[in-house]
């Protein structure tokens, strides 16, 4: 079988959040038919595919039917377990590879990677007990921030230790679980790289944007990113090393911290479109949706200038009651996911906010 799958071919997705339905929108405007699979009853995703598999990613009797109506495999977040993605890789291209999968599922795992490719992290030390908390606390120094190692987003999974006595309580906020403790990095600014990585080996990153968040959760994103040249590279080195070190086939974002003397610190991975991505859906030559399917599928990957500044911003939660004012303004882009309950926190839509400035 050829390695390019051809428009008229069927995707499947793992995952049926957001980052898919999108990625299917993007797949049916390159002729690409889209199957998802996702444990959920219902989902955003499958509201716009062709087709759906609802079933446990342990249900290697659904995983198998499923590799047999796709063409190529990849994901939409990377918490699909690696057993799952190494069970359809033996039928079908997983694309990312679950090597990918692996790395990005485990804290120490991926900081472990990220500085055997040579790109700095914050200081941290693995957690396994309450006793190595207390002993991590004293090496790194507080305040530092605990995390799970395993399933943490939005700032899920973290806690922030500022004196000595907040150990104890800090491992039973987690739950016991293994963690790491990362140092608190006086940070001047967040931002994020994508990149894409395809096929024949062809690595091409997204302008990097400068990241805010409020909550733990990404409340805007904001390109160009208000760094220097320098600092852009920098980013932009990072995130082509680790597509490359990875074998990338498909997308990687790569969040990052910059501080005041300019230097760039990896934070965490996700081989797959993220959220400080959204932005390319209006105002890059390519989304990075559509680039996703392009580098799965094998084509040749798309352009990535930037058209116009934009500031996306996530519309979280009741925010999303603000629908109509921005349709009605001329430089707003809007997105909506689809979700029929709007809770605290919940991720509803967004908004590109076209030619605006940081």
């Amino acid at each position: 079988m050829s390695l390019v799958i051809p428009p008229g071919s069927t995707i499947g997705i793992l995952g049926g959040g957001q980052l898919g339905r999108m990625t299917a929108l993007a797949a049916a405007n390159l002729g690409y038919r889209c199957r998802i699979y996702s444990p959920d009853a219902d989902s955003p995703a499958a509201a716009v595919a062709e087709s759906w598999t609802s079933a446990a990613w342990d249900d290697e009797a659904a995983l198998r039917s499923f590799a047999a109506q796709v063409d190529v495999v990849t994901y939409e977040f990377e918490n699909v377990p690696v057993r799952t993605a190494t069970f359809l890789a033996a039928l079908k291209p997983v694309r990312p590879g679950p090597q990918a999968l692996d790395v990005a599922q485990h804290r120490a795992r991926e900081k472990e990677f990220l500085a055997s490719i040579g790109i700095a992290t914050p200081g941290w030390s693995p957690v396994r007990s309450e006793g190595e908390l207390s002993d991590a606390a004293r090496r790194i120094g507080l305040p530092a921030i605990l995390k799970t190692a395993r399933d943490g987003y939005d700032g899920k999974g973290q806690v922030r230790l500022r004196e000595a006595k907040d150990v104890s309580g800090a491992w039973h906020a987690i739950g016991g679980r293994e963690s790491v403790l990362e140092a608190l990095v006086p940070f001047a600014s967040e931002m994020s790289v994508i990149t894409a990585r395809g096929l024949d080996g062809e690595v091409r990153s997204f302008p990097p944007g400068t990241n805010l968040h409020s909550d733990g959760i990404l409340a805007t994103t904001s390109v160009p990113a208000s760094v220097s040249d320098a600092v852009r590279n920098a980013a932009i080195d990072c995130g082509a090393r680790l597509a490359t070190s990875l074998e990338i086939v498909g997308l990687i974002a790569l969040e990052l911290f910059v501080t005041a003397d300019g230097r760039v610190l990896a934070n965490e991975m996700a081989p797959r479109p993220h959220n400080s991505g959204h932005w390319t859906m209006d105002a890059c030559r390519t989304s990075q949706f559509e680039q996703l399917v392009r580098a799965v599928c094998g084509l040749p990957l798309g352009a990535v200038d930037l058209l116009t500044p934009v500031v996306m911003e996530n519309l979280i939660g009741s925010s999303i009651e603000r629908w109509p004012a921005i349709v009605a303004d001329p430089n707003a882009k809007l997105h909506l996911y689809g979700k029929a309950e709007v809770r605290r926190g919940r991720k509803m839509g967004h908004v590109n906010w076209l030619g605006s400035s940081p």
